[in-house]
């Protein structure tokens, strides 16, 4: 799924969209010791209006259009489709609609014996339906053309006993402190997946999505133990790799104006795939391309490939997890931010026999501290 795909799903995981509709509903209370506490299948047709709302809410925030980083796609390796195996117990769950209390049971049950998770948490999954309107050849709405797009979307949600405090006890009329025993789940999902993936505008059950809720620290037990799929590099280590390999490889050609050249070309490859199903990955061949274009001399692009292969073997790197939405400069003492529309603003030169850094200022008054200062 590419970002596109993700948005008109999330735009559309809403009763007022028309075209969505959120069947039932399956809840799960699994405890620290990984026991299943408790489980519930409702109707999400005959649920109250503030009930159905905190439900839509937090199943929402896993469609996290940050495809790539916090919402990843994984692929099913061939035995997951055998009984008992990941993606068969996800394709059977999905056929059952949350209808079977016993498929509904087995598949808690898989959680709860898969997952590593220290403390106890809550499982929702929602059975959804979403209407795919198709368009003729004039871009206009296509009677009879219709295709019914059928998911399943599970969050996994911390349970904690909140924050202790101070309150105000009225009936003594003093403060004392606050001691909070209930369990409460939170509205704010750490894990979660969405099955089968939309692709193409259409479902495609050989692949689902993960959504974490930190792209830093993704729960790989939920990737390898609950999807049954193979864990990919977190985006925190696919730019460090990245980096790694852009060092070895321009070594003492590395400079301000490459860095800002290479992540410009690396963003014209994301915005160039955007639309795409499959996600915009960099390999050696690209990478060859883009340090040619940036200027590094033909000894230093043929390091490129064993360079790469050291650090990442035949792993593609996920374009957009490469991108820099802002350069920052460092020295000791010293922070500069700047934005890619400033960034031709900013050169390194050499000043009366010093390394300085200059900064074009279009306009000669210009902030500090908050404060309006004009540069003579």
């Amino acid at each position: 799924m590419n970002k596109k795909e993700t948005a008109e799903i999330k735009k559309n995981f809403s009763d007022k969209s028309g075209f969505f509709i959120m069947e039932r509903l399956l809840t799960g209370f699994i405890d620290a010791e990984k026991n299943l506490r408790c489980h519930q299948i409702n109707s999400c047709l005959t649920m109250s209006v503030e009930e159905h709302d905190v439900y839509e809410e937090t199943l929402k925030k896993v469609l996290n259009t940050n495809v790539g980083k916090s919402f990843v796609e994984y692929e099913f390796p061939n035995e997951a489709y055998e009984e008992g195996k990941p993606q068969n117990i996800l394709y059977t769950l999905l056929k059952s609609e949350l209808k079977d209390e016993t498929v509904c049971e087995d598949f808690l049950n898989h959680i709860a014996n898969n997952r590593v998770c220290e403390g106890p948490f809550a499982v929702l999954t929602a059975y959804c339906t979403y209407t795919i309107r198709r368009k003729d050849k004039n871009d206009e709405f296509a009677d009879g053309e219709d295709e019914v797009y059928r998911y399943i979307l599970t969050a996994l949600c911390p349970v904690n006993t909140g924050s202790d405090g101070f309150i105000f006890d009225s009936f003594n009329n003093e403060i004392t402190k606050k001691v909070n025993t209930e369990l409460i789940i939170s509205k704010s999902p750490s894990d979660g997946f969405l099955f089968p993936v939309f692709s193409n505008r259409s479902s495609d059950i050989n692949h689902v999505m993960y959504y974490t809720k930190s792209a830093k620290s993704p729960d790989i037990s939920v990737v390898e133990n609950v999807l049954g799929c193979n864990f990919v590099m977190s985006a925190d280590n696919e730019k460090a790799n990245f980096q790694s390999i852009l060092k070895s490889v321009a070594g003492d050609d590395l400079d301000y104006m490459l860095i800002k050249t290479v992540n410009e070309k690396i963003s014209d490859v994301v915005e160039e795939c955007k639309d795409e199903t499959d996600k915009a990955v960099i390999e050696p061949t690209v990478l060859r391309d883009i340090f040619i274009d940036a200027g590094l001399p033909q000894e230093r692009v043929d390091m490129v490939q064993p360079v790469y292969e050291k650090v990442c073997g035949n792993a593609p790197l996920t374009a957009v997890n490469l991108v820099e939405t802002k350069t920052v400069l460092s020295s000791p003492g010293i922070t500069v931010n700047i934005k890619p529309s400033a960034a031709d603003k900013v050169r390194t030169s050499v000043v009366d026999g010093r390394r300085c850094l200059l900064i074009d200022i279009d306009d000669p008054t210009i902030e500090i501290n908050g404060l309006p200062v004009t540069l003579n």
